[in-house]
């Protein structure tokens, strides 16, 4: 992300207004500080809140990659525990978290958070390995997609001569 300072600002005072964020209550010295108030706001517990944070900022993930991933934030003594997090997210009203179904080839069911909308309009990005099969995809779709590719690389050859160019004259 490219953001600037004001828009920084703007969201601060976005979130100030929602009551999801302020300035931090032991905010000290030059420069102010914010925090978040996600528990406060929504009356999460500790577990829940770790489990959504890393949903946030990973992705879909399996309850084994949360319990490592959340350790920081909230230490998870066994997967069951991570199961009953997501468990009170996936009750709330409205529901906070999924179940995806289970890719091929995998052998644990991933979680998604759901504030940015359903799981269907959640665009997933997982590893080659846990894609699907090429030859599910869309033939006309994958020859775009090929093309693309072939036009940035194309692209890219070109900056790389361009630079080459500049490095030798500089040097010769």
């Amino acid at each position: 992300m490219h953001l600037d300072e004001e828009d920084v600002r703007q969201a601060l005072h976005g979130l100030e207004n929602k009551g999801l964020a302020g300035r931090a209550r032991s905010s000290e010295g030059r420069v102010m500080k914010y925090e978040h108030w996600l528990g406060e706001a929504f009356n999460f517990s500790r577990a829940e809140q770790a489990l959504l944070c890393v949903l946030l900022l990973r992705g879909p993930q399996t309850p084994g990659e949360l319990r490592g991933r959340t350790g920081r934030m909230h230490p998870f003594d066994e997967i069951a525990d991570v199961l009953a997090g997501l468990e009170k997210l996936m009750q709330r009203e409205p529901s906070l978290a999924a179940i995806l179904p289970r890719q091929p080839g995998t052998k644990e069911s991933r979680y998604a958070h759901l504030l940015s909308g359903p799981v269907e309009s959640i665009a997933f990005s997982a590893p080659r390995s846990e894609a699907l099969p090429e030859a599910s995809l869309d033939i006309s779709g994958r020859d775009e997609r090929i093309a693309q590719l072939e036009a940035a690389v194309a692209e890219l050859k070109q900056e790389v001569a361009e630079l080459r160019q500049k490095i030798d004259s500089l040097l010769g």
